[in-house]
């Protein structure tokens, strides 16, 4: 389905171990979807499966009519929070983003100061990297994510090591990313800022999908 993301029988093994297993949904695009579970439920192991950040063992990941690690390596216009971007640790906050950006050239550094700003960074700071504190380097992976203006947005736990107003900050994102028209997926736990926002959500646990919510 060319409007949809489509995980059909999506299983990973890894070291005898499954990982993911016959997990089967479907998003349509444009909505805001939750993902609930302890560590190791298998949230984070599926992100990187729509990603295209890992290859199933069986099943498969479509997004948006495109399928994952066989007509695309990666979903195309794809923002991600899931592990650490590998900013260097002597570049500021702003030479970071103006290296990751010039990788697609897809925006300048307008665009890179407004995605700071939006996180709540300023964008002429002058520290490096490695004297930024947690919830610095969180905001500033939350900047990386959506300074291209993604059409997929995956976040991965994005309030990690973030204060209240932090998070107030990832919530506007996620509205505002919705109302531009992204599709959102979000792996939180007890959150309600951001968990009132979901129009569905679904509950892992084992690599398994345990339960759905509507919450429309």
């Amino acid at each position: 389905m060319p409007d949809s993301i489509v995980v059909s029988h999506a299983t990973k093994v890894i070291r005898g171990r499954v990982v993911l297993d016959d997990v089967t949904f479907s998003l349509p695009r444009g909505g805001i979807y939750g993902f609930s579970g302890i560590n190791g439920s298998g949230k984070t192991m599926l992100f990187r499966a729509i990603s295209g950040l890992i290859h199933l063992t069986s099943g498969e990941v479509n997004v948006f009519g495109q399928r994952v690690g066989v007509d695309v390596d990666f979903p195309q216009g794809l923002g991600l929070v899931l592990e650490s971007a590998g900013f260097l640790d002597e570049g500021t906050g702003l030479r970071n983003l103006m290296m990751l950006a010039s990788i697609r050239g897809v925006v300048g550094e307008r665009e890179v100061r407004e995605a700071l700003g939006r996180v709540g960074l300023d964008a002429d700071d002058g520290r490096p990297f490695s004297a930024y504190s947690m919830g610095m380097r969180q905001r500033l992976d939350i900047a990386q994510a959506i300074m291209e203006a993604p059409e997929l947005l995956i976040l991965d736990e994005p309030t990690n090591a973030l204060d209240v107003g932090g998070i107030e900050i990832v919530s506007r994102i996620v509205r505002e990313e919705h109302e531009r028209g992204c599709t959102v997926l979000v792996a939180c736990h007890n959150e309600p800022a951001l968990e009132a926002l979901f129009e569905r959500e679904w509950h892992m646990s084992d690599g398994r999908i345990a339960g759905e919510v509507d919450r429309r």
